[in-house]
């Protein structure tokens, strides 16, 4: 089982976002900006180009009001997606305000967020995506 497994069944505590029968979405609390969404699927494949066609379909569909709920959220010129997969074996996309190139930027160091910080940045994006 791995981590994001834990944390879809609540083992692990999230920030969580978003949440169907088939998607989950939460805070990276690792994150390389402010605002940084881990997008995962529930049930276990390593690749994202693994899961199906209509896997891959639907966990589009599912983060796109994430999206917009990131750009309403942060000062940025739009949220970007990445699909890395090297750190944990379970299929994910990362969704995050950008400014710049270098705001996705894996080889960077990442920042640290407070616990408060963090439920700050769940509320934000949570308060644009109700509406």
């Amino acid at each position: 089982m791995t981590i994001f497994s834990k944390i879809i069944n609540g083992e692990i505590p999230s920030y969580k976002i978003a949440e169907n029968d088939h998607f989950f979405a939460f805070l990276d609390i690792f994150p390389l900006v402010e605002g940084h969404v881990l997008v995962i699927p529930k049930i276990e494949v390593d690749k994202f180009f693994d899961l199906s066609d209509e896997y891959l379909a639907e966990m589009l569909v599912f983060a796109k009001p994430i999206a917009k709920a990131i750009e309403k959220s942060y000062n940025c010129n739009r949220c970007g997606l990445a699909v890395v997969g090297l750190e944990v074996p379970h299929a994910h996309l990362h969704l995050m305000p950008l400014n710049g190139i270098d705001d996705i930027n894996f080889t960077r160091g990442k920042i640290k967020l407070s616990a408060e910080e963090l439920k700050k940045n769940q509320e934000q994006i949570l308060k644009h995506l109700q509406h």
